[in-house]
């Protein structure tokens, strides 16, 4: 969305608290994170959200000198398959509104709309009135899932939705109709939705009416941006798409999109988010530039738009401060206090041992997303775990079923020692241990992992000495949406962080002095490794 000069953009979170993540650009080409607006527990409590459930879909819109975010709290969201016509049907969809004057200052503390499905947005039409619309979930046994796209009245004075709901919207023969986004241009109604669910068969649909309530009829091309039918293009799964107008009247579209790795076919980015421009035909109707209707890694800027390029992200973060820089994040609970600490030890993050990796509730993992098929991430503990039930480390995180975390822990027999523990959602045994490596006790040690795109390798040192890297290779690509039992939500993409856990329950900690991370290039010959 445009605010004046200023562009904006709210994309999901899921899991990760904070929740929603908003991003600033003033050129449509370099965007900075500036803000995750739901970052308390009166606004957001997701303990006990399942995996890539919690916050969906955020809406950001701007009317009445105030920011609108409505977004999603997924309680519940089980398997289903094709276009929803079996499997578990129940699920709990909670849709609020926050507001605030600033993306990046206080928003307010929510207020609750329906659960009558997701994807809620708001529309703010000309006369003033404001209307939410969101897909409706049919559990209904023989009925469509996806039942359409519902629209109700909100009124500001009253704070919640008022008049019929009415569903303006069935959608195509191609199903899993979501994502709606109404917008109005020359007396037209547009609708814009995604079909064909999240996966390869991911589609933009259009359609318009001159009466806000219908009948919308189709787009003459039906889905107005797909790689559905377009296995060679580079951006896949793309759809669930939005718009924004420059000042000088251009229209760029954004939507979500995976890029697989080559060999492996899978997306461990996740859902990632693309911008192209497109153009109003002379029948009215949206379609891109080159009206092939695909997604294209690279477009024209947007004309008359001065560039200004944002600083670069530091690679090493000190922990410095007392507050958690805004690359990183944790899960799902509204207390962080329990988790970690930056004033307990000036210039650490000290984790405390709370539950089991993977944990929906009290987990002290903090980590920031992987943004490039490429990377490499170290970082320094000092631990001193007393039994096998502690261990603190660095970990390369998808869900509570698909990671690889290299951890210190310590038994009777090696005592002090590292080793891996991956959780494999593709192999017949889920979890895998390496063999324990004996280390020192009583001195800090360095973890590192080197990301090349489905490659994946751990290495240690202790005192600044030759890494020391693990014999084992291990498959980056099950940290991936792809890597999973079908049906099930797999949205968020890879991250890599920090660790600890304590299942005796007497909170240990663990220090961490920094953590870096930074992108590479494709690493061609594994001997570079070795290099320090």
């Amino acid at each position: 969305m445009r605010v004046g000069d200023d562009y904006y953009i709210a994309t999901s979170t899921f899991e990760w608290f904070p929740g929603v993540q908003i991003h600033h650009s003033r050129d449509l080409v370099d965007w900075r994170l500036v803000a995750r607006p739901l970052n308390r527990a009166s606004q957001l409590d997701m303990r006990g959200d399942p995996d890539s459930c919690g916050v969906w879909a955020p809406c950001l819109t701007h009317a009445d000198g105030l920011f609108h975010l409505i977004y999603t709290d997924v309680k519940r969201y089980g398997r289903t398959t094709t276009a929803g016509a079996s499997g578990a049907s129940l699920r709990d969809f909670h849709n609020y509104l926050v507001t605030g004057e600033r993306v990046d200052g206080n928003w307010s503390d929510p207020t609750y709309l329906n659960s009558s499905g997701f994807d809620p947005s708001l529309f703010h039409d000309d006369d003033g009135r404001k209307y939410l619309v969101n897909m409706l979930w049919d559990h209904r046994p023989g009925q469509n899932r996806f039942a359409g796209i519902v629209l109700q009245e909100y009124s500001p004075v009253e704070r919640r939705l008022v008049g019929p709901r009415n569903n303006i919207f069935k959608g195509t023969p191609l199903g899993l109709t979501e994502a709606p986004h109404l917008y109005k241009r020359d007396g037209w109604y547009y609708l814009i939705t995604a079909e064909g669910g999240t996966a390869w068969g991911h589609a933009v649909t259009m359609a318009r009416s001159r009466a806000l309530l219908g009948p919308y009829e189709l787009h003459p091309d039906v889905y107005i941006l797909s790689a559905r039918d377009r296995p060679d293009v580079s951006l896949q799964r793309a759809g669930h798409a939005d718009l924004v107008e420059t000042q000088s009247g251009e229209t760029y579209m954004v939507y979500l999109c995976g890029r697989p790795l080559p060999n492996r076919g899978r997306c461990t980015l996740g859902r990632e988010t693309a911008i192209q421009p497109m153009k109003w035909s002379a029948d009215g109707w949206l379609r891109t530039t080159t009206g092939e209707g695909i997604p294209s890694v690279e477009v024209p800027a947007p004309q008359g738009l001065t560039p200004q390029p944002q600083p670069p992200t530091p690679v090493r973060e000190e922990f410095d401060t007392d507050t958690l820089p805004i690359a990183f994040q944790w899960l799902r609970s509204p207390t962080p206090d329990e988790l970690f600490s930056l004033r307990e030890r000036k210039g650490h993050l000290r984790l405390y041992g709370r539950e089991t990796i993977g944990s929906l509730f009290r987990q002290a993992l903090v980590a920031r997303s992987q943004q490039s098929h490429c990377y490499s991430a170290s970082t320094i503990v000092e631990v001193e775990p007393e039994h096998f039930q502690q261990m603190a480390g660095l970990v390369c995180y998808y869900n509570s079923s698909k990671f690889h975390y290299f951890y210190v822990s310590r038994d009777e027999e090696i005592g002090k020692h590292l080793r891996v523990m991956s959780a494999l959602p593709d192999q017949v045994t889920s979890d895998a241990f390496t063999p324990p490596i004996a280390i020192a006790g009583g001195a800090p040690i360095e973890l590192r992992v080197e990301v090349d795109y489905e490659r994946l390798r751990f290495a240690y040192r202790t005192n600044g000495s030759v890494w020391q890297w693990l014999p084992q290779q291990f498959d980056a690509s099950i940290l991936s949406d792809e890597a999973s039992a079908p049906g099930l939500p797999n949205f968020t993409g890879a991250f890599v962080g920090m660790a600890c856990q304590d299942l005796a329950g007497t909170a240990m900690p663990a220090d961490f002095d920094w953590f870096e991370y930074r992108e590479r290039e494709y690493i061609s010959d594994v001997s570079r490794l070795k290099v320090s």
